[in-house]
C-alpha cells in the first residue's frame, strides 16, 4: 500500500513534476519523480481498453484513486472495472477533469483531436502515455523483467511471474491476458523484487509514437520471435525489427538477454546487445550455427501434459513436464526457466522451477477449454497471426488426437484483415479436418488490401483439405453444429470476441439436433 505522508521528490522545478514529458525520446532518462511514493488521483483516457483496464487494477491495487473514461463498458472489461472500484466515466468530455487529477494517463485509443486528452494537455494537467505511468510509477525503483517478441508474450509472461512467485520472489505484473493462477492480469508485488510485464511493440500514444517495450527499463528480458506484424503502425518488416533493435539497445551492459536462437530476426537482434546474451531452442530447429546453452527435446505428449527433454550447456536435466502442450510452448517455458536460473546466481536451483512448471494453470483465451457439449469439446484461443494459427492448432491436435479438429478462424486485426499473409493462411490450417473462415472482423481495410477467405477455403479444399468461408456468423455456427459429433474438437480463434459467438455455440452444440452426421 502506499504511503501517503511519504514526501514526493522535487528535484525538478514545480511545474516540471507536473509534466513526465511526453515529447522526450523513450531512450532518454525520465524525470526523477517518486510519484509512486504518494498517493494520487490518477484518471484514464481509453480505460476499458485491456491493457489500460489492467493499469487501472494496478493503480488502485497500489492505493490510487483510480477514475477512466471510454465510450462504453462492455463486459468482460466493464465488470472488472466495477469490481476493482475504478470510477467510470462515459464519453470523451473535458468535464471529467473537473476534479483536475494529480495525473493523466492516455491511452493509444485516443487521437489527437480527442477532447478530453486535449483539454487535459492544453489545461496544464500532468499527463503521460501508459508505458510513460508504469516506467515512473512501477520501475523507477525495481528492474523491468520484459518479454518481447510476435508470439508467445502473454503465456511466457505469465508463466514468467506465476514462477517467480512459487520460488518466492513476489514479483509485480503487467500481462496481457488473465493468468488463472493469479486471477488478474496485474500485480503490484514486492517493493524491491522483479516487475514483469509484457513488451507491446504496439506504439504510445499520439503523442508518443514509440514502442510501448522501449519505455519499460528493461533490465532481463526474453525475445521469443520476430515476425512483421501490426502493419498500421510498421508497413515494412525493416521498420517492423527496428522497434526490437531500439528495445534490445536499452538493454543496460549489465542486464541479461534469452533469446530464441531458431529465429535468423531473432538473432539479427540480438547480435545488437550490449548486455549478455543466453541462447536457447528446441532440438530440430535451425539455429544458424549458434550452439544454444538451453536446450528442449520435446516427447510426445501425455495426458494432457507436455514432456520434454531439458540440457543445460550438454548436460542432461533429466525429463520435464509441462502444463502447456505444443512445441512452442516447450520454447516458451525453456525461454522462462533460462532467465531464472541465469540471472539467479546460481541461488535457485533449476530443479526448485521445474517443480513449479508443473503447477501452472494457465491463461485465458490461450488453448481455454470453454466448455463442452454433447461431448464436443471447444477451445477458444487468441491466434491471429498464420504462424500463432499453426502452432495452436499442432498443439490441440497433439493435445487431441482422436476425433475430428475443427478450426474456426476470424481475421480481426489490422495484419490478419489484410492480404500480406493470404499464402500464409492457406498452409496454416492444415492440422484441421475442417476450417472455418469467418468473415473479416473489421471493414475499414481497402477493397484491394482484403484477405480474401474464400479464396483460402478453396486453396485448402484444392490440396485435399476441407475448408468453407460462410456469409456470416450464424452460418459459421450452422457449419459447425452440423459437422460436430461427440469426441470432436471445435478451436474458435480471434483476437477479438468473435461476435460473441462462444456462448452462442456451446448452447447450439448442446440442443439435440446439432449432433451432425458424416
Amino acid at each position: 500500500m502506499i504511503n501517503a505522508r511519504a514526501e514526493c521528490v522535487r528535484d525538478l522545478s514545480p511545474r516540471a513534476q507536473r509534466v513526465i514529458a511526453p515529447s522526450r525520446v523513450a531512450h532518454c532518462d525520465p524525470p526523477r519523480v517518486s510519484w509512486y511514493r504518494c498517493a494520487m488521483h490518477v484518471h484514464l483516457i481509453g480505460v476499458a481498453g485491456t491493457g489500460m483496464g489492467a493499469l487501472a487494477g494496478l493503480l488502485q491495487q497500489a492505493g490510487h484513486r483510480v477514475s477512466g473514461s471510454d465510450t462504453a463498458f462492455y463486459p468482460p472489461m466493464g465488470e472488472a472495472l466495477a469490481r476493482w472500484g475504478i470510477e467510470t466515466r462515459r464519453g470523451w468530455d473535458p468535464a471529467n477533469l473537473a476534479d483536475r487529477p494529480d495525473l493523466v494517463v492516455v491511452g493509444n485509443v485516443c487521437r489527437k483531436d480527442n477532447p478530453e486528452a486535449r483539454a487535459a494537455i492544453d489545461g496544464g494537467l500532468a499527463y503521460t502515455s501508459m508505458p510513460g505511468a508504469i516506467e515512473t510509477l512501477f520501475l523507477a525503483e525495481r528492474p523491468g523483467w520484459v518479454v518481447a517478441g510476435t508470439h508467445g508474450k502473454t503465456t511466457t509472461t505469465a508463466l514468467l511471474a506465476y514462477l517467480l512467485h512459487g520460488l518466492g520472489r513476489d514479483p509485480g505484473m503487467l500481462v496481457g491476458g488473465i493468468p488463472r493462477d493469479f486471477g488478474e492480469s496485474f500485480r503490484v508485488g514486492g517493493a524491491r523484487a522483479p516487475f514483469v510485464i509484457e513488451g507491446d511493440e504496439y506504439d504510445s500514444a499520439f503523442f508518443e509514437k514509440t514502442p510501448k517495450m522501449w519505455r519499460y527499463k528493461p533490465h532481463a528480458a526474453i525475445l521469443t520471435s520476430i515476425e512483421h506484424d501490426h502493419v498500421d503502425i510498421y508497413p515494412d518488416a525493416s521498420s517492423y525489427r527496428a522497434a526490437f533493435e531500439g528495445f534490445v539497445e536499452r538493454i543496460p551492459e549489465s542486464g541479461t538477454l534469452v533469446a530464441f536462437a531458431g529465429d535468423p530476426e531473432v538473432r539479427a537482434v540480438a547480435s545488437r546487445a550490449r548486455c549478455r546474451v543466453v541462447w536457447y531452442a528446441s532440438s530440430g530447429d535451425d539455429t544458424g550455427g549458434i550452439d544454444p546453452t538451453w536446450l528442449a527435446a520435446p516427447i510426445a505428449a501425455q495426458g494432457g501434459m507436455q514432456p520434454f527433454d531439458l540440457f543445460v550447456g550438454g548436460t542432461s536435466c533429466g525429463p520435464v513436464l509441462s502444463p502447456l502442450p505444443g512445441a512452442h510452448n516447450v520454447r516458451n517455458a525453456v525461454a522462462t526457466i533460462a532467465l531464472i536460473c541465469e540471472t539467479s546466481e546460481g541461488t535457485i536451483p533449476v530443479q526448485d522451477v521445474l517443480a513449479c512448471l508443473r503447477r501452472f494453470s494457465g491463461v485465458r483465451r490461450r488453448q481455454e477449454l470453454i466448455g463442452e457439449a454433447r461431448g464436443v469439446r471447444v477451445y477458444d484461443d487468441f491466434a491471429h497471426h498464420p504462424t500463432a494459427v499453426r502452432e495452436t492448432l499442432a498443439a490441440i491436435r497433439a493435445r487431441h488426437p482422436e476425433g475430428a479438429l475443427i478450426a474456426a478462424f476470424e481475421p480481426r486485426s489490422a495484419t490478419a484483415c489484410r492480404a500480406m499473409h493470404q499464402r500464409a493462411y492457406e498452409d496454416a490450417f492444415h492440422d484441421a479436418d475442417l476450417a472455418v473462415l469467418a468473415p473479416l472482423g473489421r471493414s475499414n481495410v481497402p477493397e484491394a488490401e482484403r484477405l480474401d477467405v474464400a479464396q483460402i477455403a478453396s486453396a485448402i479444399r484444392a490440396h485435399g483439405g476441407d475448408a468453407i468461408a460462410p456469409r456470416d456468423l450464424d452460418e459459421v455456427i450452422t457449419t459447425i453444429t452440423s459437422r460436430a459429433r461427440e469426441g470432436d474438437t471445435v478451436l474458435l480463434m480471434s483476437n477479438g470476441d468473435f461476435g460473441g459467438l462462444h456462448d452462442r455455440l456451446l448452447a447450439a452444440l448442446a440442443l439435440p439436433s446439432s449432433s451432425g452426421q458424416r
